[in-house]
């Protein structure tokens, strides 16, 4: 029989952001979360919209020229980012379902092949809105 040897044991570590070296992988998990509470911050902002709609002109007058501000302007951008961001890492994860691209190589450049599609593609979109004159 196994003797516990006597006294208080120390907790074991778990993992945890002191103990683990940075690396891209992390911060895309990371960002997948963040991106995912911020989409859903951006659903409240689309069902505030159509709330001020049905509310009548002065009300969507109101929002529309609270969220054509610089900060409003701001928060809808960010809003863009999340949503390719989401995108884009979501269309990697179904990749990695698939038994792909799960070495360490190929995770790192999927990781910044996500970050970066992300920031293209909301520039492009608020390029192509401002050529429009949306914006």
């Amino acid at each position: 029989m196994t003797e516990a040897s006597p006294g208080v044991r120390e907790r074991p570590l778990s993992p945890h952001l002191q103990v683990w070296r940075w690396h891209v992988t992390m911060l895309t998990s990371i960002l997948h979360r963040v991106t995912g509470v911020g989409l859903y911050g951006a659903t409240l902002l689309a069902a505030a919209w159509v709330v001020t709609l049905a509310a009548g002109p002065e009300a969507y007058g109101l929002y529309m020229g609270l969220l054509g501000t610089i900060p409003g302007k701001a928060v809808l951008f960010l809003v863009t980012v999340a949503l390719f961001y989401h995108l884009g890492n979501g269309v990697r994860h179904l990749v990695w379902d698939a038994g792909r691209g799960m070495d360490v190589k190929s995770a790192n450049v999927s990781s910044a092949a996500v970050i970066a599609f992300g920031l293209v593609a909301a520039i492009a979109v608020w390029a192509v809105a401002g050529l429009m004159g949306a914006l």
